[in-house]
């Protein structure tokens, strides 16, 4: 075949010429830029050539000696094409060939290595530099490219280099600085902004806007921290009547900045915010405040560099004007139209002429009045925007310290990680962070997010004491752990700040003497609001997050903190004493009203210490392992926490089932150490050391009496490893006498269809496997695209015009099996029974899955967003929807029907939950027959399933009554009159006692 690798190159340049042909572009196997007789050239492929291009081209005569060398055909490697295309090799003195690679166990990279080799054989005598650059996602700048050209010129260059990195530990590093190489003709623009606010959409927006109505060229980049919705976006834009070759987030030059959400200000470092911009440049705050008031709100840093730059700075509180038209939070529109009037890239009237064009095509699907909001807030801002006036001079000399103003208010003392590391990378100055202070294997310690203080929320849940029915309901739906029980002695609340106002704890003896309380956290909330709405009786209500920190709740949350957790005296298995439970997954990156996330919490808190988790990439893996804080916890008591790994997307039941085999296993090695131990040198144990093992081999596969016995047993092993050798033997694994507590989590994309293989040969196995599917409905990571557990009659990438197909029936097919455990539940809909299935499943010795309705952003709920998350799980229960059911193979064994219908009454309209939903309704909108087709389709197949899992739960159930009848029948004496009692949650005893006993 070597043949056909050869005639490679020719082929591709016959395919150059093609697109020349076809669109002017022309192309090269090797193109080379710079001067013809230069001495240092930079070898480079991919998009890093166009930064090196417009630095060449702005450095003009200063670079004179200077090329680059652009590779677009790498394999098969042309060593023809490539001396051909370089300058004269006479002339060389030195190349840097860089590779946005890292292959530390070679000589170097294998673009060096082939660019040595050619050279080389064509007697080239130029000393050959191996670079490196984008390591760790690192942008590639004009700064490290002038860093780069400086390093070939110098007497010693540095090899192997790397750029973008500051390497203290094998000093590879160049030093390099901001520098500005666009054409003075490119307007730079950037804009910050929340998860979830529209910013990045409206930008989009602007960008198709520009190009395809000027003769400009347009260029957008988009930048994310690792959060979830209501993270940080910052959108770097281009334009000009130039091609833009640098392919770089903006650090120099900006034209225009958009400061979209007020609270940045004072979160991160004003030269982060500020210092891209040029002086001169404009600046715009989205905020509430006078000229006046500015002059003291605004940190003293932030006001030095604006006046130092002597900014034009303009302001509008946009949040206003989104809720004085209908917006919510939505302000995306409302800052691209001041953009628009500001930025000077088009003129105004023109520019809101398309935007208001662009807004109909973008929310035509979302109905008329969506458009018409959308139009109205767009003129509502030019109104509303205003210029600020400043006194430049003044506040350009102002004698203000960076590093003390921002730094955090913290109660508890945070490690040393969090102030060098997670404070950096959390206020987007991780380019600071030093190789040296980054663990070589990339671990990162647990329980790190309660010291993040994020402060997004613009209001926080405020309980009403004297309301609360202390039912924990508002603990067991937050997404975040940010709203908690607390229960504390007499002499505990004597010492709690004035505003901790608490109750009598109510509910029997465990609760003697304590006291109740329920407390949200101002600065770990995002504002969700589901808590509020999740609440019974109206206890909590929502109030500005800066003034509750005023009233004293940030102090409230602080103390409470500190007051000793009694979870130990209530049961983990029900839902209130599973709510005393400290949370081992807390203040995570998840979206603000996350329908996922507070079925992880459950599980930490029911299974925490002790728990095994394994994790398909997807949501979970987003907001359960973003980088540094880590959201899983340790117990601040014992020490024990969640052990979280996290697999690829398609194998992850592969990966979960080998750790539950490997467990296995180590333990069976485990109680033959034991058995060996006791037989050999059980004689020489103490009797309490002795009994405890005895315990261990008869109770040590129940996890809670293992826990138990494990604590006790390990400090005994220690003191007494010295008598034999075979006790020395157990205590090297003593981390497996506590039985762990092992899941899987996912979502609904893993578990029905790219893992689904995996968990049907996991729970097929038999092992004792504990898969929760988190069932958000699509692929809520990556953008919204259709599952097959996407509904039919619903709206999702790839499923445009509705999808066409039933939803995946997971849980029919893993009971087909007869031996799993499988239950379906929506903890908003009955916390109940959602809690006792976890618990159920958990117990029971064998494959166990759990299928948890998660609504999810990607829903598009009209109005309420997810804030009305828990009353959407009992809607979908009520309706029909979503069916509350458990299937424990053990009932089976014990000559009773296995199968429980826990949702036995369809009560709700399933067409008025659907329309509340933009997925279903926008297909009502674009296509009115088709969604009545699936979507009446849909209607009877939730009425035909709902009637056949009636008759599932019924089968035995009917059996058992009549059995009961009969023999109430041969009573003794007919006179004597029997009294049926019964309970019931759901009303299905009662239906039973009145059809048959009636």
């Amino acid at each position: 075949a070597n043949k056909y690798y050869l005639d490679v190159p020719h082929y591709v340049e016959e395919a150059f010429a093609w697109i020349e042909k076809l669109s002017g572009r022309s192309y090269s196997l090797f193109e080379y830029v710079g001067s013809k007789n230069a001495k240092y050239v930079l070898i480079i492929m991919g998009s890093g050539a166009g930064v090196v291009e417009e630095y060449l081209t702005k450095m003009g005569d200063k670079a004179k000696d200077c090329g680059c060398l652009n590779v677009h055909l790498y394999r098969p490697w042309s060593e023809k094409h490539f001396l051909a295309a370089l300058p004269s090799l006479s002339g060389l003195r030195a190349v840097a060939v860089c590779n946005k690679m890292q292959d530390p166990a070679a000589h170097g990279e294998p673009l060096y290595l082939d660019v040595c080799t050619s050279l080389q054989r064509a007697n080239c005598t130029a000393n050959v530099i191996n670079g490196r650059y984008g390591l760790s996602s690192k942008d590639f700048t004009p700064g490290m490219v002038e860093a780069i050209y400086q390093n070939l010129r110098s007497r010693n260059p540095k090899h192997p280099f790397t750029v973008g990195l500051e390497d203290d530990v094998t000093h590879y590093s160049l030093p390099y600085g901001r520098l500005e190489t666009v054409p003075e003709t490119t307007k730079q623009c950037i804009f910050w902004g929340f998860g979830s606010d529209g910013t990045v959409g409206a930008n989009k927006n602007t960008i198709k806007i520009i190009a395809q109505n000027t003769q400009l060229y347009a260029q957008g980049y988009f930048k994310y921290d690792a959060l979830k919705s209501g993270g940080v976006t910052i959108s770097h834009l281009r334009f000009g009547p130039e091609p833009i070759k640098g392919s770089y987030l903006i650090d120099a030059g900006c034209n225009y900045l958009a400061i979209h959400k007020k609270e940045y200000i004072f979160s991160f470092f004003a030269d982060v915010l500020l210092d891209p911009l040029a002086d001169g440049g404009t600046l715009v705050l989205n905020c509430p405040w006078s000229d006046a008031e500015m002059d003291t709100i605004l940190p003293p840093p932030f006001r030095k560099i604006m006046g130092q730059k002597r900014l034009k700075v303009c302001a509008i509180d946009a949040s206003a004007v989104a809720k004085r038209t209908g917006m919510g939070k939505l302000i995306n529109n409302i800052m691209t139209a001041v953009f628009f009037e500001l930025s000077g890239v088009l003129p105004t009237e023109q520019a809101l002429a398309l935007l208001k064009d662009a807004v109909k095509k973008t929310y035509k699907n979302k109905g008329d009045a969506i458009v018409n909001q959308n139009i109205k807030a767009v003129e509502a801002a030019i109104e509303a925007l205003r210029t600020v006036q400043y006194d430049a001079t003044k506040w350009a000399a102002l004698d203000c310290d960076r590093e003390s103003y921002y730094i955090k208010e913290r109660v508890e003392k945070p490690p040393a990680y969090v102030v060098d590391i997670l404070d950096k990378v959390q206020t987007m100055r991780g380019h600071e962070l030093k190789v040296s202070e980054i663990e070589a294997d990339g671990c990162v310690p647990l329980s790190q997010t309660r010291f993040a203080k994020r402060g997004v929320a613009e209001s926080v849940p405020v309980v009403d004491m004297d309301k609360c029915i202390q039912c924990n309901v508002c603990s067991a739906i937050c997404p975040h752990a940010v709203i908690r029980p607390f229960l504390l002695s007499h002499t505990e609340l004597q010492q709690a700040p004035d505003s901790f106002d608490a109750r009598k704890a109510t509910g029997g003896n465990t609760f003697a003497g304590l006291h109740f309380r329920i407390q949200a956290s101002p600065n770990d909330c995002t504002g969700c609001e589901v808590c509020t709405n999740a609440c019974p009786v109206g206890a909590l209500s929502m109030m500005p997050r800066l003034e509750t920190v005023q009233k004293g709740h940030a102090a409230n949350w602080d103390y409470a903190l500190t007051i000793p957790n009694r979870g130990q005296r209530f049961d983990a298995n029900t839902l209130k004493g599973s709510q005393f439970q400290e949370p081992l997954l807390e203040f995570s990156g998840a979206c603000e009203g996350c329908g996922e996330t507070p079925y992880a919490k459950l599980v930490t808190q029911m299974f925490g210490k002790r728990l095994i988790v394994a994790n398909a990439t997807g949501c979970s893996s987003i907001w359960g392992g973003t980088a540094g804080w880590v959201p899983y916890a340790t117990d601040k008591a014992t020490g024990k926490g969640a052990a979280w790994g996290n697999s690829l997307f398609e194998d992850n039941a592969e990966y979960g089932l080998g750790q539950v085999i490997h467990v296995r296993q180590r333990r069976r090695q485990l109680r033959d150490r034991v058995e060996a131990a006791l037989a050999r040198a059980g004689k020489s144990m103490s009797t309490a050391l002795r009994s405890l093992l005895e315990q261990w081999l008869e109770f040590g596969e129940d996890g809670s009496i293992s826990e138990r016995l494990s604590d006790e047993l390990q400090p005994l092993l220690e003191a007494e490893k010295e008598k034999a050798k075979e006790i020395a033997e157990i205590l090297r694994l003593k981390d497996l006498f506590t039985k762990p507590s092992m899941w899987m989590f996912g979502g609904d994309g893993w578990a029905n269809d790219i893992g689904y293989g995996g968990i049907d040969h996991a729970i097929a196995s038999g092992n004792n496997v504990k898969i929760v599917v988190l069932d958000t409905e699509v692929y809520s990571n990556t953008g919204g695209q259709s599952s097959k557990s996407t509904p039919m009659g619903a709206v999702a990438k790839f499923a445009q015009a509705g999808r066409d197909q039933r939803k995946k029936d997971l849980g029919a097919m893993a009971m087909a099996y007869q031996h799993v455990y499988v239950a379906s539940v929506a903890i908003g809909a009955n916390y109940k029974q959602c809690v006792e299935a976890f618990a159920e499943a958990e117990k029971y010795d064998g494959p166990a899955l759990l299928m948890c309705y998660a609504p999810c952003i990607e829903h598009r709920f009209f109005k309420t967003g997810l804030s009305a998350m828990s009353l959407d799980q009992k809607d979908a229960v009520e309706c029909g929807y979503w069916p509350l059911y458990r299937f424990n193979p053990k009932l089976s064994r014990e000559g009773r029907n296995p199968f429980i219908l826990d949702s036995k009454k369809v009560t709700g309209d399933v067409m008025k939950f659907l329309n509340r939903q933009n997925r279903y309704a926008q297909l009502v909108r674009s296509s009115p027959a088709v969604a009545e087709k699936l979507q009446g389709e849909l209607q009877v197949y939730l009425k035909q399933r709902h009637s056949a899992l009636r008759e599932k739960a019924a089968a035995e159930l009917s059996k058992e009554a009549t059995s009961l009848k009969d023999g109430l029948k041969q009573a003794e004496s007919a006179a004597e009159q029997v009294l049926i009692a019964f309970g019931s949650d759901t009303g299905v005893t009662e239906q039973v006692a009145k059809k048959k006993f009636a």
